[in-house]
């Protein structure tokens, strides 16, 4: 294990920055938001101990299906990251997406899909993850969760028309970014992730791109414990690991 890994589809990364707080040494890939094109990115093999990333999920909402006039801006890029791994043959790969999107297939590789929400770890708001593992040898994750949920509730938080934060079940509201879309609203986007207030104040984007980097992003905590929950998968799996130990 070499600790290094490779982020594709990183945006603004704060999922890759979680796993720097594991110890991991991230290497990004390209990306649209900084004028990337992940189709012409070719890693080398043998190097990355392991990959992560989220491809667009746009293809996969519900919410496209709700409307048939939205057309997805970026199309079905997973088959851009099975390209990734197959090109760099980690002994990993972590692949982020919401729930209707397909798995990834890799071959060598078995995949361990599971769905993790933001409020099984303590936390407000209501947000859904898929992650696919991908390991040779068939590791699977377990997550770190809390005991109980959280007494407040929380929508997600999302990078266009996001749910109020603080809006009851039964009574979401999608607003537009000419509604309530301002900087109070995104303080408290950023809280709801798991960020500080001033995490973009030096950012070069606009109001509204800080609310769709932000709303596109695994949020912080979530991703310290599928870090946790890789390191302790990986270590399970090699001599005078967790499992050798426990023999």
């Amino acid at each position: 294990m070499n600790n290094l890994i490779l982020s594709v589809f990183p945006g603004i990364d704060l999922l890759g920055r979680s796993f720097e707080e594991e110890g991991y040494c991230v290497v990004r890939g390209p990306d649209r938001l900084w004028g990337g094109d992940i189709r012409l990115f070719h890693p080398p093999a043998g190097v990355f101990e392991g990959v992560i990333g989220g491809p667009p999920c746009q293809e996969f909402s519900r919410l496209r299906f709700a409307n048939k006039c939205v057309t997805p801006k970026w199309g079905n890029l997973i088959p851009e990251f099975e390209r990734i791994i197959q090109e760099t043959q980690p002994e990993w790969f972590v692949m982020e997406n919401i729930k209707a999107a397909p798995l990834p297939r890799v071959p060598g590789y078995q995949v361990d899909a599971s769905v993790l929400d933001n409020r099984w770890l303590g936390h407000i708001q209501s947000r859904q993850h898929r992650f696919s593992f991908g390991t040779k040898e068939g590791l699977k994750l377990i997550y770190d969760i809390a005991l109980f949920e959280n007494i407040d509730w929380a929508g997600r938080v999302c990078a266009s028309g996001s749910v109020k934060p603080g809006a009851p079940r039964d009574r979401q509201t999608r607003l537009k970014y000419h509604g309530w879309k301002t900087a109070a609203a995104l303080r408290q986007s950023l809280a709801l992730q798991g960020l500080p207030d001033d995490f973009l104040d030096d950012a070069p984007f606009t109001l509204k791109g800080k609310h769709s980097v932000i709303g596109n992003a695994v949020p912080p905590p979530m991703g310290k414990v599928l870090a946790q929950a890789v390191k302790r998968a990986i270590a399970a799996g090699y001599p005078g690991g967790e499992n050798e130990q426990n023999v």
